[in-house]
């Protein structure tokens, strides 16, 4: 039931010179380079095999999305091989992390067995072909279960998909599975009531952020090179940069949002309409804009979708952004930010000066911390008297804090107020943004923080991100690009913000920051001391 529309990166013939017939399985595993041979000889060989074995499952399971794609399309890797290695790691690194809520192994293997069948017989498959993703647990999933984190759902399973599922399985991606996500995504945190708290892979005694929890710790520990995350008001960009990664918010209707079931039993599940986004969390930009080439693009299914871009994904990491005007706030002025997240977000910051080119000075929109009429918007996109409905049912099992967010009364007069400063907030950015080419922040104003816990005290679900929702209000791209580290060897993100609609400068931006101060060759010490 997709909308027709078009690629960046059109379905091309797996192998432009294969002979009618195709391969032969053997001679295709022969081709790829025996990789998977030799694990599954590795589990009946001693010692040394064994060890080389996993070393090449190692190696896959670091490479990037673009470079799999490119080796499963040349045969030089077959799909099977790369999701074997994936779930062989994810069987190591899920009873530590918890990141993967419901995994979906077979699912997986049948997809990759059936994606090497097409490109051994040389039929045309898609950009990602064989290449895993993890799906976040607010995104449906036909036939997967979908708890969005909440006992009210741990039994739903969806008869459809979302319109980025759809798009991913077409072309080619292999779903590994759900990740785990804060109760209903109501928190940046990494818990909720119904699964294992999902663990940050640099520190596992810390919270992965959230609301994309999951997909945050599986990019980051190489369960698969990207993931899908949603962001309603920082939930890409947040566990991105707590677990070190990119993470991107696309303008507001580049990607499209399907409201979702239309069963009753299930309320609430229909997602943010006017503040809430879908979009890659990844180990390099390029990785993101490929993503981003497969699930952007009008659907008549979200009424805000925007018409096919006049640009490429992938051609906007070309290029210099030498000359761009671009400003730096540390704290907007009002927010409490800890020292060193400060002070690592700075000195990345001035390498947009010093090594890109860019004119770049301290200064900030000028608005007055608008949270409380933020989340007043949450709650006006929330099914309000479908939630009541079922807390009478199940408040004793839910996060107490969305029960008294759900549960709370509030005025009239809050929600045109909500609306006001919305609208307020936009039009500052507007004039700032007129001025300025770019606005860099840090993305969080800590770091990882204990999984419960924050200086002490129970954590509550939202005061670390003050960064991240006034881009939500106003529907402006932003990205995180990972910073630098804490004393201790937590990461710390920047975030990247354009002008409304100016993907391409967030995305280029990103990349010649990457480019300037690399990252992806950085990986969590538990993954050594764990033999990966």
């Amino acid at each position: 039931m997709s909308t027709e529309r078009h690629d960046d990166h059109a379905a091309a013939p797996a192998d432009e010179s294969a002979q009618p017939g195709g391969l032969s399985r053997r001679d295709f595993m022969r081709a790829a380079g025996g990789a998977t041979a030799a694990m599954l000889a590795a589990r009946h060989l001693p010692g040394a095999v064994r060890e080389a074995a996993a070393a090449t499952g190692n190696e896959i399971c670091r490479m990037d999305a673009v470079t799999l794609a490119g080796h499963i399309r040349a045969k030089r890797l077959s799909p099977v091989e790369v999701i074997n290695a994936v779930l062989d790691r994810m069987d190591k690194l899920e009873p530590v992390l918890h990141a993967f809520c419901t995994p979906t192994p077979d699912l997986a293997r049948e997809t990759a067995e059936r994606l090497e069948d097409d490109i051994m017989k040389g039929r045309r498959v898609g950009p990602l072909a064989g290449v895993p993703v993890g799906i976040k647990d607010l995104v449906l999933t036909k036939g997967i279960r979908t708890t969005s984190g909440s006992i009210i759902y741990k039994d739903f399973v969806p008869d459809e998909d979302d319109v980025v599922v759809e798009r991913l399985k077409d072309a080619g991606a292999v779903i590994l599975g759900k990740t785990n996500v804060p109760e209903l995504g109501y928190s940046g945190a990494s818990y909720n009531m119904i699964f294992p708290a999902t663990r940050n892979p640099w520190n596992i005694e810390r919270t992965s952020g959230g609301s994309s929890a999951g997909s945050g710790a599986a990019v980051a520990s190489g369960m698969g090179p990207f993931a899908i995350g949603s962001d309603g008001g920082g939930s890409i960009r947040i566990p991105a940069a707590f677990c070190g990664l990119y993470g991107l918010k696309a303008s507001m209707g580049r990607v499209p949002l399907y409201p979702g079931t239309k069963d009753e039993r299930y309320p609430g599940v229909s997602g943010w309409e006017s503040i809430e986004h879908i979009g890659p969390l990844s180990r390099t930009v390029a990785d993101a804009a490929l993503m981003m080439s497969v699930i952007a693009g009008p659907d008549a299914r979200d009424r805000h979708t925007l018409p096919e871009p006049n640009f490429n994904w992938m051609d906007t990491l070309q290029g210099s952004i030498k000359g761009l005007r671009v400003a730096y706030t540390p704290d907007w002025g009002y927010a409490q930010v800890d020292p060193e997240v400060r002070a690592v977000a700075g000195k990345a910051a001035r390498v947009f000066e010093r090594n890109l080119g860019c004119v770049v000075e301290e200064a900030n929109p000028g608005w007055e911390d608008p949270f409380g009429h933020f989340f007043t918007l949450v709650l006006l996109e929330t099914d309000l008297k479908g939630m009541r409905r079922l807390i009478e049912q199940y408040e004793s099992q839910m996060m107490p804090h969305l029960v008294e967010a759900l549960k709370g009364r509030i005025p009239d007069e809050a929600f045109t107020d909500a609306i006001m400063a919305r609208k307020a907030v936009a039009n500052k950015s507007w004039r700032f943004f007129h001025k300025y080419d770019l606005l860099l922040t840090p993305t969080t104003a800590v770091a990882a923080f204990p999984l419960e816990t924050i200086e002490g005290k129970k954590a509550g679900p939202f005061q670390w991100l003050p960064f991240t929702f006034p881009f939500n209000m106003t529907g402006q791209p932003a990205a995180t690009v990972p910073a630098g580290f804490t004393s201790d060897g937590l990461p710390v993100g920047l975030q990247i913000v354009g002008r409304h609609l100016d993907d391409p400068a967030v995305l280029r931006a990103s990349a010649a920051y990457e480019a300037a101060a690399p990252w992806k060759d950085r990986w969590p010490p538990l993954l050594a001391k764990m033999g990966l």
